[in-house]
């Protein structure tokens, strides 16, 4: 199966110009219906997966994302390196509207609507996420960014929240005190379902507002958002060719832990047979 570089657009990025399309496929998983059919092609000489996260149209809230089917359809894909956009708001002065920020962890403020692990149910396994982002894959979006010319801050927390509405001014300053960087919508459970498939993930956070916090400013609106999220798409687009270009050289990607196998820790004898089935895509290392 061919190795591709899978690529997660979110909001304002739903598509890559210029993509040389090979096929378009809708996967079928055992998690359900993922969020868009799967656009495979090949960019900078590169094998890619674009899918777009909240679907075509942009049809599901950050709550209603099918993550565990996206993921699963892009490793069965034959993805192993995967490349997130998200846009987020702003939890630091000196991160503006339109910085880019390629965060090294995440803090969970979701409330467990979210499907979070492809096991349960007759199998049980627990996956490393001390370091949540690929920190090779990390070094490599930092360098596109940088090269692509884009303000890019490397490092910080990314705070992850339910939504779809934005924080009230309290939950911004608390988030604040804990010295976040950034707040967004959709990098968990994703983040988390890519650790357990062996892939290595990382994102760029692309900043769209100062969330309600600042005093000096407006509060945050949809309008407001989506006027920024045009310019960060464009600038993307140019981080992510430039990425790209980067992946496609030889040792590009430093070995990391993200694909170390992981271990189902349910005795065999108590094991679903179905589920682990199922889960085959998902243990491939």
């Amino acid at each position: 199966m061919a190795k591709r570089i899978g690529i997660i657009g979110g909001s304002g990025l739903y598509s890559i110009p210029g993509i040389m399309v090979k096929g378009v496929e809708m996967v079928e998983t055992p998690f359900g219906e993922p969020s868009s059919p799967v656009v495979l092609g090949e960019l900078h000489g590169v094998e890619t997966a674009f899918m777009a996260r909240h679907g075509e149209g942009h049809r599901f809230t950050p709550s209603e994302v099918p993550y565990a089917a996206n993921i699963y359809a892009l490793k069965s894909l034959g993805v192993e390196t995967l490349v997130s956009f998200s846009a987020v708001g702003s939890l630091r002065e000196e991160i503006a509207p339109r910085h880019f920020v390629v965060p090294d962890q995440l803090f969970d403020r979701t409330l467990g609507s979210r499907r979070n692990t492809f096991f349960g149910r007759g199998a049980v396994a627990h996956a490393s996420f001390g370091d949540p982002f690929c920190p090779a894959l990390r070094g490599v979006l930092t360098r596109a960014a940088q090269s692509a010319g884009a303000v890019v801050h490397s490092g910080g927390t990314l705070v992850v929240m339910e939504g779809p509405a934005f924080s009230t001014r309290a939950e911004s300053n608390f988030y604040r005190s804990m010295g976040a960087s950034v707040i967004g919508m959709t990098a968990l459970p994703e983040a988390k379902l890519a650790r357990e498939a062996g892939i290595c993930y990382a994102t760029i956070a692309m900043s769209t507002d100062y969330d309600c916090w600042r005093e000096a400013g407006e509060d945050v609106t949809g309008a407001m958002v989506f006027r920024v999220m045009q310019d960060n798409a464009a600038m993307a687009l140019d981080v992510l060719g430039k990425a790209l270009a980067l992946l496609g050289s030889p040792g590009s990607l430093p070995k990391c832990s993200c694909r170390e196998p992981l271990g189902v820790v349910t005795g065999h004898d108590k094991r679903d047979g179905e589920l682990m089935n199922s889960l085959e895509v998902v243990l491939r290392r």
